[in-house]
């Protein structure tokens, strides 16, 4: 198969909400790696807040450790690594597992931060497509076209009653177990890792974020929102979460693939935004 010659253009924010006091997300963007994060941390006295950054940071290390080997095809640096996607798969869990380690190694160490954990949301662009990350229940979304669609799976007490056929779909929506997460990086020292590989379009929008987000958003509200195009569509996520509640941190990466022509001649690649 033909390498892709897609590249990407990303931007992010996040925000404390309207109604925590410190803000426990984290998040990565790394467009010429081709390594996106999102993480929502969770833990006591500013655990969650450790947990987070911790593990965005160690999965940044390690994936980077892992392809600085490997030269960039051509002389464009965003092309992507030559690498093949099996082997991405494997560079990706490797790095998520390192930092579950890292994260519960500190939890050790400080006993008042035992039981810390974060979610974990990555894509890592590959030559073919992306491979997804998933532990937690932060999220990732494509829209392609007018159409937007969940990629990853929520780790949680009420997604894992919804698919046995213990609870309804209107008794999930009012059920006081919405917060349960069934898997964490960093609350143990080993976590199952969802890989999933994607294929990639220009034109493809991927929107990262916690659930500080996507507890508010209806999936059709997506591709509208997303269509206003970097800073002023992620500053419209966040007004729309805090204006519905914001009960919780909130967190949105947005990852547009973008063909050669577009990046030589369109001015719309957006940048990185913090909104706090």
């Amino acid at each position: 198969m033909a390498e892709s010659t897609v590249i990407f253009a990303s931007c992010a924010g996040t925000h404390v909400g309207m109604r925590r006091e410190t803000n426990e997300d984290a998040y990565l963007l790394d467009d010429e790696l081709g390594l996106w994060v999102v993480a929502d941390g969770m833990g006591g006295q500013a655990a969650g807040e450790i947990a987070s950054q911790q593990a965005v940071e160690t999965v940044h290390e390690m994936v980077r450790a892992a392809l600085s080997g490997a030269p960039r095809p051509g002389h464009h640096r965003h092309l992507p690594l030559p690498l093949p996607s099996k082997n991405l798969s494997r560079v990706l869990e490797s790095a998520v597992q390192g930092a579950t380690y890292m994260v519960f190694g500190l939890a050790e160490q400080d006993r008042t931060k035992t039981g810390m954990g974060t979610t974990l949301s990555a894509m890592l662009r590959t030559p073919t497509g992306a491979i997804l990350a998933q532990v937690g229940d932060s999220r990732i979304y494509r829209v392609r076209g007018s159409i937007a669609e969940q990629l990853t799976e929520d780790h949680t007490l009420i997604n894992w009653q919804l698919q046995n056929g213990l609870i309804t779909e209107e008794e999930a929506k009012t059920s006081r177990q919405k917060n349960v997460i069934t898997r964490a990086v960093g609350n143990k020292d080993y976590v199952q890792v969802d890989i999933l590989e994607v294929d990639v379009q220009p034109g493809d929008v991927y929107l990262l974020c916690s659930d500080g987000l996507h507890g508010y958003l209806q999936l059709a509200e997506i591709p509208e929102i997303v269509g206003r195009g970097g800073e002023e569509a992620i500053a419209a996520f966040i007004d729309l979460a805090n204006s519905r509640g914001g009960k919780d941190n909130i967190t949105v990466a947005i990852v547009k693939a973008l063909g050669d022509a577009q990046v030589t001649s369109s001015s719309e690649v957006p940048t990185e935004r913090g909104l706090d």
